[in-house]
């Protein structure tokens, strides 16, 4: 599995304490995962979709997928939403991982 971590404008922590919210920007990260197969992408999608209907607060997320690749989007009002939400998300996955590792 490869794993790319993207931005608007640079790397993830950097970018987000370099916006201003003075004009109600959002704060932006996404996460590329690419993974070996259809499956494993479509079961981690899955893994993460009860998470995604229950919202965390400032938050907005959005998943996709496309072949082996699975793309999770996050918005946040300020820099400690995002970062709680990208732990959290980043967490879920990696215990979906470790999961699926195990059966």
């Amino acid at each position: 599995m490869e794993v790319k971590f993207f931005t608007r404008n640079g790397p993830l922590l950097l970018n987000a304490l370099n916006q201003s919210n003075k004009l109600g920007l959002m704060k932006k990260a996404s996460f590329v995962f690419v993974f070996d197969t259809v499956e494993e992408a479509r079961v981690i999608a899955e893994s993460l979709s009860p998470e995604i209907k229950h919202k965390i607060p400032k938050t907005n997320v959005d998943v996709s997928i496309s072949k082996k690749t699975f793309t999770l989007e996050i918005e946040a009002k300020d820099v400690s939403s995002l970062r709680a939400a990208c732990n959290s998300y980043l967490r879920w996955i990696n215990t979906a991982l470790d999961v699926k590792k195990t059966v």
